[in-house]
């Protein structure tokens, strides 16, 4: 595999950012590491968002992700969004549209990635799990899977509650906004994305002492009772990355054998 720290200017933030990409390397002669995808001229991409505090970085410095995603032949893209929530914030910049359009419009004009639909996948956890769903139930046609690892998959219900991060929702949603039946509100957009004819297959985990559960399970039993392709885990696990390091695993294997 091959590890690339890219610098780049952004049209849509107006500044220069980061993200970090794996692309696939056949090592036949690397110790320890195995290589994959060398057949291929452009490789299926997996975009990977990190949580509220973290950066582009932290896949890199938490988990073996290289490692992880090296017999696949499958490229990761890391970028950075901030506290955004992957969204085009009031008062602020518009990640949402840096995330979904030009990340992947600029990786392909970097890297070798394909632009199909089939080889298109997004996952995140914490904020970026629901930065993955939102993402891909707003944008099916770019997206055929997405990933939550522990995701705010109810953040209409926490943003109304006011309690938690309210200086970062105020920025993002508007002053003491409702976002409950919008496009913030991934209850709202499985509901649209049922009656759409495409559609992305969803999965979605969560430690059953994590303090996001209880909006885990809202979420699954709303998208379940929607009729959306959804393969759910959960088991012992908190808010940390010991639990994430194993769960991205389990997300790359589901990406595996999706088309069995």
């Amino acid at each position: 595999m091959a590890l690339i720290h890219c610098d780049f200017f952004s049209e849509v933030l107006g500044q220069s950012v980061s993200m970090d990409v794996i692309l696939p390397q056949p090592a036949a002669g690397q110790i320890g590491m195995a290589g994959g995808g060398s057949e291929r001229t452009e490789h299926p991409c997996l975009y990977l968002l990190h949580g509220l505090s973290d950066d582009h970085t932290i896949w890199q410095r938490r988990t073996s992700i290289e490692r992880y995603v090296a017999p696949l032949g499958l490229a990761v893209v890391m970028p950075n969004a901030g506290r955004s929530f992957y969204t085009d914030m009031k008062q602020g910049q518009r990640y949402g549209t840096f995330i979904s359009e030009e990340v992947p419009a600029l990786a392909r004009s970097f890297f070798k990635l394909s632009d199909k639909r089939e080889d298109n996948f997004i996952a995140g956890l914490s904020m970026g799990g629901y930065g993955a769903f939102k993402i891909a139930l707003s944008h099916p046609d770019k997206f055929s899977a997405a990933a939550s690892l522990s995701g705010a998959l109810d953040l209409a219900s926490r943003v109304a509650q006011q309690t938690d991060f309210k200086e970062d929702f105020n920025l993002i949603f508007g002053q003491d906004a409702d976002i409950s039946g919008t496009e913030h509100d991934l209850l709202y957009l499985a509901e649209q994305n049922a009656r759409s004819k495409v559609k992305p297959r969803l999965f979605q985990c969560c430690g059953t002492e994590d303090f996001l559960y209880q909006d885990n399970l809202r979420f699954r039993d709303h998208a379940m009772s929607l009729g959306l392709d959804l393969t759910y885990e959960e088991g012992p696990g908190i808010h940390e990355w010991g639990y994430w390091d194993t769960q991205i695993q389990q997300a790359l294997e589901w990406l595996g054998t999706m088309g069995d």
